[in-house]
């Protein structure tokens, strides 16, 4: 078995600027751009060089930049003949990056299909009315009983099993703030609300899953030439509908990554691409399990050396 697996970013990892150095040497990146800004009618390259940041962290905007921005790198890989990974997975919107590069789904088509699911995301809660928050040093099922009481009647639940004691939590904006007050009290390190306008994979997220399995209903999948990891269940599957079903899930499910890398290395995955901007996966990854090799392809002499390696 190969023992390489790549990893694709989601939101968070998007900054203005990114990518330059890969593009100036592999013209994948602009081309994937373009072929996304025709897509959706949006100039996504233009505001990845010269922002505003504001508008690059639009949920309906992110979406369908971070997806070009991680098939580019795809790309840019597999034309210096780079060899296929054994194994893929992505971080919540980067399952969408790692369907396309197992040939899933077409590329355009996840565009249309994130680009709807920002905008879907965006208008299942009210500004101001929901909230997410970054758990520091604290014990999983800890932070777990936490939001169970500090709920009241209210949404708030673990979304984002990024690492040993990291922890992001979702739901309603208050209830997230007693959450973090009680998280607090138990001991953790931090506990920070992130600068985002959307609770991701809480149940607030339901009516968007709802339309969003509309589209995916519309759009032909095919089995996976390389297997996905899915976020829901930690598991590949050839089957289209099943993968529907578990990406229409997602949304208001928790995103288990820590148990997505213990399951790649439990597969012999040795090495890992984080196949996207930014080196976030990469430091997460080196939390869950240090014996792995952590790759971050966005720079371009890791890029090299990783295909001349093989």
């Amino acid at each position: 078995m190969n023992q390489l697996g790549f990893v694709f970013p989601g939101q968070g990892s998007q900054s203005v600027g990114m990518l330059a150095a890969l593009a100036a040497d592999s013209p994948q990146v602009q081309q994937t751009f373009s072929e996304a800004s025709e897509t959706i009618n949006s100039n996504l390259w233009d505001l990845v060089v010269n922002g505003p940041e504001e508008r690059l962290n639009e949920t309906a905007i992110t979406q369908p930049l971070m997806l070009a921005a991680d098939i580019a790198v795809w790309r840019a890989w597999q034309a210096r003949n780079g060899p296929q990974p054994a194994l893929l997975a992505g971080h919540s919107l980067g399952e969408y990056a790692a369907l396309v590069a197992s040939g899933v789904m077409q590329f355009r088509d996840a565009v249309r299909l994130v680009e709807r699911r920002g905008q879907l995301m965006q208008s299942a809660v009210k500004p101001g009315k929901g909230a997410m928050a970054a758990i520091l040093g604290l014990d999983d099922e800890i932070i777990e009983a936490i939001c169970r009481e500090a709920a009241e009647g209210q949404v708030v639940s673990a979304a984002n099993y990024n690492s040993p004691g990291q922890l992001v939590i979702a739901g309603e904006a208050t209830a997230v703030e007693r959450a973090m007050h009680q998280a607090k009290a138990a001991g953790a390190r931090r506990a920070v609300i992130l600068p985002v306008s959307v609770p991701s994979h809480c149940a607030l997220m339901k009516p968007a899953a709802a339309g969003l399995k509309e589209m995916l209903d519309a759009i032909e999948l095919s089995a996976p030439e390389i297997p996905v990891l899915q976020n829901v269940s930690v598991a590949a599957s050839d089957d289209p509908d099943t993968i529907r079903k578990a990406l229409s899930a997602q949304l208001y499910s928790p995103v288990r990554w820590t148990d997505t890398v213990r399951s790649m290395a439990n597969q012999g995955i040795q090495r890992i691409a984080e196949c996207g901007p930014g080196r976030v996966l990469s430091g997460l990854g080196r939390r869950i399990n240090r014996d792995l090799e952590w790759l971050a392809l966005e720079d371009i002499e890791t890029l090299e050396r990783a295909v001349s390696a093989q």
